[in-house]
């Protein structure tokens, strides 16, 4: 009789048991579904060359192009993240600001609901600080707004890239990884809305197998420094 007994309460416990079982595994997988993938091209290999300095971490003046001053550029990843964090409100003055400028999306046939948000996932030590926008190799890189180009740099991180200020030069509307420029595009050089300063590519530390534009935006200090600034995300211009 006690043997039946065992036998009949094992059978009663056996669903929860699964159930348990099943609970556990969908938690494991939940958590581990939420971790941002860290890409092997976000950390480059060591150099005796001065790294990178990104808008807002610059040395009083920049170093020569083979330095590599402008911000790093890294390449894309398409997780989103919780709406929370894409809340600025440092800088949202500036956002509401752009906004009503209605500047286009700096990549050419790129829709606003195509757009993944991208400032704040990590990189190697730093906050992105930039909008990946995915896009065919070779697709035309335009100009937000009409403005001045500060400077096209060659940088290990960020590839062929463009510094273009607004016209107040309150802003700089940062392009890399580009694969070519436009012909003829120089330095100081007067752009206007629309026109195209280059073509996506992959060059600087981007993956080989992703073409995109690592585009950012940054408020410029009182000496407008192309190289230095305060970062703005540009996915909430577009939200």
């Amino acid at each position: 009789m006690k043997v039946a007994r065992r036998s009949q309460s094992l059978s009663a416990a056996a669903p929860w048991i699964v159930a348990a079982v099943l609970f556990v595994a969908a938690w494991v997988a939940f958590r581990g579904g939420n971790q941002v993938p860290t890409d092997w091209a976000t950390k480059p290999a060591r150099s005796t060359q001065a790294d990178p300095v990104r808008p807002g971490r610059a040395p009083s003046s920049p170093a020569s192009d083979t330095a590599g001053t402008p911000p790093a550029a890294s390449p894309a990843v398409t997780v989103p993240l919780p709406e929370s964090e894409l809340v600025s409100p440092p800088g949202s003055d500036d956002v509401a600001e752009l906004r009503r400028r209605k500047l286009p999306i700096p990549v050419e046939g790129v829709a606003a609901a195509m757009l993944v948000p991208t400032f704040h996932q990590p990189r190697a030590g730093h906050e992105h600080e930039a909008l990946d926008i995915l896009a065919p190799r070779g697709t035309p890189a335009i100009a937000v707004e009409d403005g001045d180009v500060a400077k096209l740099f060659t940088s290990k991180q960020g590839g062929l890239t463009v510094y273009l200020f607004d016209p107040s030069g309150t802003y700089c509307y940062y392009y890399a990884h580009l694969d070519s420029y436009a012909d003829g595009l120089r330095d100081g050089q007067h752009v206007v809305r629309g026109e195209v300063v280059g073509y996506v590519g992959t060059t600087g530390n981007a993956p080989p197998n992703t073409p995109h534009l690592h585009f950012a935006v940054f408020k410029l200090g009182p000496d407008k420094h192309w190289w230095q600034g305060t970062p703005i995300d540009p996915y909430l211009i577009w939200r």
